[in-house]
């Protein structure tokens, strides 16, 4: 099958043919027909199958009549509404509006929050046909009645799996009722749970469903390599596996912002050129990053999970899993960022002892035993613990004198971004309170008063005689 043969107007051909495509992926050639055919569609498929295409092009060709060289703001309403969970996927599937329309004259612009809302304001009121927009910012708009969607054609859902997991959905059905009832509904989703069948059954009206791949499953070209190591001891062995595999780009997750800022500075220190990507970047320190990164001049990409939708570099080789993730799908989100659009791509995952319940479940999850690997001085984790055990009993009997112990430590949570996709949201577990016993033990001991231990009733006893 040809992009030609799916029946697409000669401009998108031209577009299409300069970005290097010839072939159309198994989602774009099952979605782009039922899309020209005005239908609703509810679609999951791997990351890296090309969704973004199977949605963009078809929605140009329809609105492609409507396209108009007029000055007059009237003339441009807004007539297709993209949603997506995060600013960067917004702002990628809104580049891919222009690349693959650069020969339509239908105008678009990205909406989401982070960043000076008056440029946005100003793109439209000067008009455009086709919105890319983050939940909350868009709302925003609504309020301030900057916007205008009374002449919504076409609503796309992207990575509503995702937006379900961020908390958009409230927002999402708040944004539907604003729009005309007669309109066509595509929901796009790297999974298809239960959650999102229920979703879409709010949305959308006699759905085609096409699913292109076994839910959660993990891209075919892409090798998953798991090596066990000690969790002291990972930064030390990403710093070898860079040097010497060798890793030339990768991205690089953690569990939350505060490793991930850690790791970075680390790795900055090894000298390696690294940056981190978070909610609590600002919007132009993200943006700067991931260019930074698509040019080259950024080797590691220290990401959250909040990266971990809607990151598109091509040809990206590497994809490491620093901390594996509490939960088991978004290790398939994770490693989707490499072995994209046809190429190969590898996931390395740096595993603990610790770590061997996520493990579990991921593997449960993707119904495959990931590959082990090994390398020499890092292959036991367990093997530090022993020699620095046996180190400590070699010290002089004083040096091992028993420590007061450690108040409670509070846990830290995984990154959340703000579901109004303006400031981050920080979350933070309660410290637990300190119990009398703890409280207690926490205290020098009364022996350190300097008497000895059978002394210290007569003591008390004179206090208590004085005091009397």
């Amino acid at each position: 099958m040809t992009f030609e043969s799916l029946g697409l107007s000669p401009e998108l051909l031209r577009a299409i043919a300069e970005q290097g495509y010839t072939e159309p992926t198994p989602i774009q050639a099952q979605a782009i027909p039922v899309v020209l055919a005005g239908q609703d569609v509810q679609a999951a498929a791997q990351t890296g199958t090309g969704k973004t295409a199977g949605f963009t092009l078809p929605i140009l060709h329809r609105l492609q009549p409507f396209a108009n060289t007029s000055v007059s703001p009237a003339k441009h309403p807004i007539r297709c509404l993209v949603l997506t969970p995060t600013r960067e996927l917004a702002a990628q599937v809104e580049e891919s509006v222009k690349n693959y329309g650069k020969y339509v004259p239908l105008r678009s612009t990205v909406i989401y929050g982070g960043i000076n809302m008056q440029p946005q304001i100003k793109a439209l009121q000067g008009g455009v046909e086709i919105v890319v927009a983050t939940p909350g910012r868009l709302l925003d708009h609504v309020q301030q009645r900057t916007i205008n969607l009374s002449q919504v054609e076409i609503l796309v859902l992207d990575e509503a799996d995702r937006m379900l997991d961020m908390g958009f959905i409230p927002d999402i059905r708040r944004i539907v009722a604003l729009l005309p009832a007669q309109r066509q509904n595509l929901l796009f989703s790297a999974t298809f749970s239960d959650d999102i069948k229920k979703l879409s059954g709010g949305i959308l009206r006699n759905p085609v469903t096409i699913e292109v791949a076994r839910r959660n499953a993990t891209a075919d070209l892409v090798r998953q390599v798991i090596y066990a190591v000690h969790k002291d001891r990972k930064r030390e062995l990403l710093t070898h596996l860079i040097r010497t595999l060798p890793i030339p780009q990768a991205i690089v997750f953690m569990r939350t912002k505060h490793g991930a800022n850690r790791l970075c500075t680390q790795l900055e220190r090894d000298g390696i050129n690294a940056a981190a990507i978070h909610s609590d970047k600002t919007q132009s320190h993200r943006t700067k990053s991931l260019a930074d990164f698509k040019e080259g001049q950024v080797n590691i990409l220290v990401a959250t999970d909040i990266a971990a939708r809607g990151l598109d570099v091509d040809q990206m080789p590497y994809v490491v899993n620093f901390e594996l993730p509490h939960v088991p799908e978004d290790y398939v989100h994770r490693i989707g960022r490499t072995g994209r659009a046809g190429s190969p791509g590898n996931a390395i995952s740096l595993v603990s002892d610790e770590e061997s319940r996520e493990l579990a479940d991921i593997e449960k999850l993707i119904k495959t035993k990931i590959e082990v690997a090994s390398v020499e001085g890092f292959d036991s984790p367990r093997a530090e613990a022993p020699q620095r055990a046996h180190a400590r009993s070699e010290r002089p009997e004083e040096a091992r004198a028993p420590r007061p112990p450690r108040a409670p430590q509070p846990q830290t949570q995984p990154e959340v971004e703000a579901p109004a996709d303006e400031a981050p949201v920080r979350r933070h577990a309660t410290p637990p309170r300190a119990s009398a016993a703890s409280a207690h033990f926490s205290r020098p001991p009364v022996a350190s008063l300097g008497k000895k231990p059978r002394e210290v009733p007569a003591l008390l006893g004179g206090l208590l005689k004085k005091t009397s």
